[in-house]
């Protein structure tokens, strides 16, 4: 079996690091193609990687001889298209989250997906390739503790990028806790209540940091979120299961410890891919290995879709301050 061909779409934070990771950590892939509308970024992601087409147009980069899959790390309007794009062509995709800026586009994906018969696209909700996500995940579907009742979770940055928006916390951020939800309870989100607190002197003004997030499921169960971009101490990810029968608790520091005299201190990671390396590892791995074999596994394109519903009404929840309700389309078939 020859290698998996990736064109990989947008060359900055994010894509430049997943050039690097099927470069030089990945086995089985390589890149043939890297595209971004900056053509000296992604010549400098490409650097060193034989063979490897530089495009600034997304057409062309897909039409590049030798892709066989791709991945989209552009930023979030152009998702949409990119993932028509492969569609259209049958090709495998890994798309990171959000799959389009909103619901209604998420909706047209996922309907122009099973139109084609078969999923082509995985989401990057990477905690789920989180060794310690997936700890919790086996710990609460064997029941040992009983019923689910409430999950406790903390989402915190150091700081926020320019631009980012009260909206945001929530559809760029709090979307990953959205997903978790889901997964680990295996329930959907029914409805959402945000709380503001008053907002830190460190967060930008005009921007609602912290907030409080709440999520109610349809097995009757609460989740809550505390989103805080704006911590400038620490990245930090954590959640607590509270169940029937006891407790789990994942995301406490696992780091070196070092001693000096009179002081003891850790190492604290200061952004997410270093807290989430090896899932990102993990999850491309696993992209590649199910791509080389003709199938598509992890998150779908309904999981994008039904994140995309809930993260609308949290930002509704935010700017009305009322309780929001959720509600999903059908789920297809396809997704079952």
């Amino acid at each position: 079996m020859g290698l998996l061909g990736v064109a990989v779409l947008g060359a900055g934070h994010m894509g430049a690091d997943h050039v690097r990771r099927l470069d030089r950590v990945v086995s089985g892939a390589r890149v043939a193609a890297v595209a971004d509308p900056d053509t000296a970024r992604a010549a400098e992601a490409a650097r060193g990687i034989e063979d490897c087409a530089v495009h600034a147009d997304l057409t062309a980069a897909l039409d590049t001889p030798g892709v066989d899959a791709v991945l989209v790390a552009s930023p979030a309007p152009a998702h949409e298209a990119a993932l028509l794009a492969c569609f259209e062509r049958g090709l495998p995709v890994l798309c990171e989250k959000p799959m389009a800026p909103d619901a209604r586009g998420a909706l047209r994906l996922v309907e122009a997906e099973t139109t084609t018969g078969r999923r082509l696209a995985q989401i990057g909700f990477m905690r789920r390739y989180d060794r310690e996500y997936q700890q919790l995940k086996s710990l609460l579907d064997a029941g040992g503790l009983g019923r689910p009742l409430m999950l406790h979770c903390t989402h915190r940055n150091v700081s926020s990028p320019p631009g980012f928006t009260s909206a945001m916390l929530i559809n760029s951020s709090v979307s990953h806790e959205i997903d978790a939800a889901r997964w680990l309870l295996g329930q959907e989100i029914t409805a959402v209540t945000v709380l503001r607190p008053r907002s830190t002197t460190h967060a930008p003004d005009g921007l609602s940091d912290p907030q409080f997030v709440v999520f109610e499921t349809s097995g009757g169960a609460l989740v809550d979120v505390e989103i805080y971009v704006n911590s400038r101490f620490a990245y930090q990810v954590r959640v607590e299961a509270v169940c029937e029968g006891g407790s789990a608790r994942i995301g406490e520091e696992h780091t070196m410890v070092v001693q000096t005299p009179g002081t003891v201190g850790e190492e604290v990671a200061q952004d997410y891919l270093v807290r989430f390396a090896e899932a990102y590892d993990r999850e491309l791995q696993d992209w590649v290995d199910a791509a080389r074999q003709g199938r598509v596994a992890g998150p779908s394109a309904w999981d994008g879709y039904a994140s995309s519903v809930v993260a609308e009404a949290g930002v509704h929840a935010l700017e009305t301050g009322e309780r929001v309700a959720v509600s999903l389309a059908p789920r297809p078939a396809l997704y079952g």
